[in-house]
């Protein structure tokens, strides 16, 4: 995957989309498209099939929640692209649910420049966007764990106590190397390990787990830190 990422950008405001294009055009980064609201989001991503999407969360007429639904979901495309959740509140219940549709993270709209170019890529590479500190305090604020929300992302028993180790303090925000180091593991030990959590609950990447851990009850919010961070 040498080649660069393909972005379209959906906001209703002219002002960041441009931008945005501007700043992602100066990294080599192609902006495919741009979408006013949801629908036309919707529409852009059938059109132009992008890597990334990122997504304004509050638009006219379909916002973005409902947007982001539709392109992971039903918009027909075997490989649906990433969501990046764009937002100017970092504790936005539309944020919690946007993870908990597939969204693979979420960026302030004042993001620097040189974030947002990574972001994208990150994304683009399959990897979540977890800013861990402010990912585990909106989880933990919004997370409802209803029984129709745990049997929606499969049942925890699939996971092998050591799956279940890891799930865990993925859920508190570690990296791999962290992980690796808490559980004296390897690095690549983990990515099998985090491969198998993803395929066996049907997820698309690590935001959606850390959002299972919660609703589950695997992870309980307001639960202790993670020693040493």
């Amino acid at each position: 995957m040498n080649s660069a990422p393909r972005v379209v950008v959906a906001d209703d405001q002219a002002l960041v989309r441009t931008g945005f294009r501007l700043i992602l055009d100066a990294h080599g980064i192609e902006v495919v498209a741009e979408a006013v609201d949801g629908a036309e989001a919707v529409d852009a991503v059938r059109r132009t099939r992008p890597d990334v999407v990122l997504m304004d969360i509050r638009m006219p007429d379909m916002d973005g929640l409902e947007s982001t639904r539709r392109i992971l979901n039903g918009v027909g495309l075997v490989d649906a692209p990433r969501v990046v959740m764009l937002t100017t509140f970092d504790l936005d219940h539309y944020v919690y649910a946007a993870l908990a549709a597939g969204a693979s993270g979420f960026l302030l709209k004042d993001v620097t420049p040189e974030h947002l170019v990574a972001a994208v890529r990150t994304v683009r590479a399959g990897d979540a966007l977890l800013a861990p500190a402010i990912t585990r305090r909106l989880v933990e604020r919004f997370a409802r764990r209803a029984p129709e929300t745990a049997s929606l992302h499969r049942d925890l028993a699939a996971l092998t106590p050591r799956e279940l180790d890891v799930l865990r303090l993925l859920a508190q925000g570690l990296s791999n190397a962290e992980l690796a180091t808490g559980l004296t593991l390897s690095e690549a030990t983990v990515k099998t390990h985090v491969s198998h959590i993803l395929a066996k609950l049907s997820l698309r990447d690590r935001a959606q787990a850390v959002v299972v851990a919660y609703e589950t009850g695997l992870v309980t919010p307001g639960g202790p830190e993670v020693v040493g961070r």
